[in-house]
C-alpha cells in the first residue's frame, strides 16, 4: 500500500515525503543535510527555483463551501537543508499543538493555527517521545553535531510545552563498548519519568530536572536486551532475546514502574515471533509477527494487568494488514496510525476498510469497506455505544471526511466532518503517509517529510474542525 501511494504522490507532484522512520545516525545524517556516501555534494551553483504557492488560511476560508469543515494551514518557511526532513511527534498540550522539526520546536494555537512560541535548538532533533508528561514537559534527543560523519544522538534537552521555555540539558554517556552507543536511540515518557534505550542499554531519568533514576536492566545478559520503549499512563520496555539462537529468537515486553524501575510483569512471544507495534499501554495491546514472513503473519495480542494473554486476534481473514502493511522494529514502537484502542475495542484501518474487534472476545464488532478507490482509513477514537470515528482520506481531487460508524456497519455511518474541496490536493499529499492527531472535534495532520527544496515546498500543518 505505502509503495503504491508514494508512486502516485510523485506522479501527481504533491510533494516529497519520507517513508518510515530511522533512528540514530542514519536518521541524523539525513536530517543534517549531509550527502549520502554514493552521492557526492555538488559544488556548482544552481538557479534558485520559484517557491511553491501555498494558500493562506484566509483564502481557504473564502473558498469554503456550505457544509464543509473550517480549516487553518501553517506555511512554515524556515530554511531547511535540501533533503527530506522528518517532522516529529505531534503533542497536544492545552489549547496548543506542538511539534519539533529540524532545529526548532514550535507551538501553534489549536483554534486558528497562529504561532504562539518557538524554541531554537543548537543541533537537529533525532528522537522525540510520543507523549509529554501530564503537566506538559517533554525531553527531546538532539544530534551531537551537524557533521556528515560521527554523529550521535546523545544530547537530552527538556522543554516545557506550556510555556515554550527550554530547561536542563544533559549528554548521554557511552562506554565505548558498543553496548550503550547512541547511534540508535528510542525514548518514551510515563508520568514524570523519561526512559531511553541506547543500543543494548535502557535508562530512566526524572523529567523535571534530568536526575538519573535507575538503569532498566538487561535480563539474561547476552541473550535478552532492550531495544524499544513505549510510554503514556504505563511504561513498557521491549527486548529482543536469544538473538544467536536461529529460529528460536523471541521478544519480551516488560511493564516497568516508572517511579522505581520495578518490573511489574513480563510477556514473551513464542519462539520465532517478534513484537511489531504497541497499540496501547493501558490496556497493554501489542502486535506480533513471524520473524521470517513479517507482515504476512501478524496478530493482535491483548494482555491483562498481569501480563498474561487475554486474547489473541487474527484480523487477516477480514483483509486487515499490519499498520500500513509494514513492520519496522528499528523505529518507534508507538507509530501505528492504523489502530486505536479504547472502550474494550481495537479499531483498525487500512487502504479500503475499517473495523472494530472486541478485545475480550476477539470477535469483529463492525466493519466497513469502500468498493471504490480509496487511499486510507485511519481510526481516530472509540465513541459511546461501541462506535468509532474514522478519518477517510480522499484523493488529490476529492476531499476526505470524518465519519462515525458502529455495530451495524455501513447502515450506521454518519458524517462528522466533510473536509474542504479546496484543500483536497494538499490534504492528500500531507496525510497519505503523514501523522495526525485528533483532539476534541479537531483533526490536525502533518506530512511525513518536508523538503528544503523550494520547488518541493509543502505546508507544515493542516487542521480541520466544524
Amino acid at each position: 500500500m505505502v509503495a503504491a501511494v508514494l508512486a502516485l504522490l510523485l506522479l501527481l507532484g504533491v510533494g516529497t515525503y519520507v517513508l518510515g522512520e530511522r533512528s540514530g545516525a542514519d536518521r541524523a545524517g539525513a536530517e543534517s543535510g549531509a550527502p549520502s556516501a554514493t552521492t557526492p555534494p555538488k559544488t556548482s551553483a544552481r538557479p534558485a527555483p520559484s517557491p511553491s504557492r501555498i494558500p493562506t488560511t484566509a483564502e481557504i476560508a473564502h473558498r469554503r463551501q456550505a457544509g464543509e469543515a473550517s480549516a487553518w494551514i501553517v506555511d512554515d518557511r524556515t530554511d531547511l537543508p535540501r533533503r527530506n526532513i522528518s517532522p516529529k511527534d505531534l503533542w497536544i498540550v492545552g489549547d496548543t499543538v506542538v511539534q519539533a522539526i529540524y532545529k526548532r520546536v514550535v507551538a501553534h494555537r489549536l483554534s486558528d493555527g497562529a504561532q504562539l512560541w518557538s524554541v531554537d535548538l543548537p543541533t537537529p532533533v533525532c528522537e522525540t517521545p510520543v507523549n509529554p508528561t501530564p503537566d506538559g514537559k517533554v525531553v527531546i534527543v538532539l544530534q551531537s553535531a551537524e557533521a556528515w560523519t560521527g554523529v550521535r544522538c546523545n544530547q537530552l534537552r527538556m522543554i516545557d510545552l506550556r510555556t515554550g521555555k527550554a530547561g536542563w540539558h544533559e549528554q548521554l554517556t557511552e562506554s565505548g563498548t558498543g553496548n550503550d552507543d547512541t547511534i540508535i536511540v528510542d525514548s518514551a515518557i510515563s508520568g514524570g519519568t523519561f526512559a531511553i534505550v541506547q543500543s543494548m542499554k535502557a535508562t530512566a531519568y526524572r523529567v523535571v530536572d534530568g536526575r538519573k533514576l535507575y538503569d532498566i536492566p538487561m535480563e539474561n545478559p547476552g541473550k535478552c536486551y532492550p531495544r524499544r520503549t513505549a510510554g503514556g499512563s504505563r511504561l513498557l520496555v521491549i527486548a529482543h532475546c536469544a538473538i544467536t539462537s536461529f529460529g528460536k529468537e523471541y521478544d519480551q515486553v516488560r511493564e516497568i514502574d516508572p517511579a522505581t524501575g520495578k518490573v511489574r510483569w513480563r510477556y514473551r512471544t513464542e519462539p520465532g515471533r517478534r513484537i511489531g507495534q504497541v497499540l496501547s499501554v493501558d490496556p497493554a495491546v501489542i502486535t506480533t509477527a513471524h520473524r521470517e514472513t513479517h507482515a504476512e503473519d501478524w496478530r493482535i495480542v491483548a494482555l491483562g494487568t498481569d501480563g498474561r494473554v487475554r486474547r489473541t486476534i487474527d484480523p487477516r481473514p477480514k483483509g486487515f494488514k499490519h499498520c500500513g502493511d509494514s513492520i519496522d522494529t528499528s523505529a518507534n514502537a508507538q507509530q501505528c496510525r492504523e489502530a486505536v484502542v479504547g472502550g474494550g475495542l481495537v479499531l483498525l484501518g487500512g487502504t479500503d476498510r475499517a473495523g472494530a474487534y472486541d478485545l475480550g472476545t476477539g470477535k469483529l464488532v463492525w466493519g466497513v469497506k469502500d468498493e471504490e478507490t480509496s487511499y486510507g482509513y485511519y481510526p481516530l477514537r472509540v465513541g459511546p455505544g461501541r462506535t468509532g470515528i474514522v478519518y477517510q482520506l480522499g484523493t488529490s481531487s476529492k476531499a476526505g471526511r470524518l465519519f462515525r460508524v458502529g455495530p451495524g456497519g455501513v447502515d450506521t455511518i454518519e458524517d462528522v466532518l466533510r473536509l474542504p474541496a479546496s484543500t483536497a490536493k494538499i490534504e492528500f499529499g500531507m496525510a497519505v503517509v503523514g501523522k495526525n492527531a485528533y483532539v476534541g472535534d479537531r483533526l490536525v495532520i502533518t506530512p511525513a517529510g518536508l523538503s528544503g527544496d523550494d520547488a518541493q515546498h509543502a505546508p507544515r500543518m493542516l487542521s480541520f474542525a466544524p
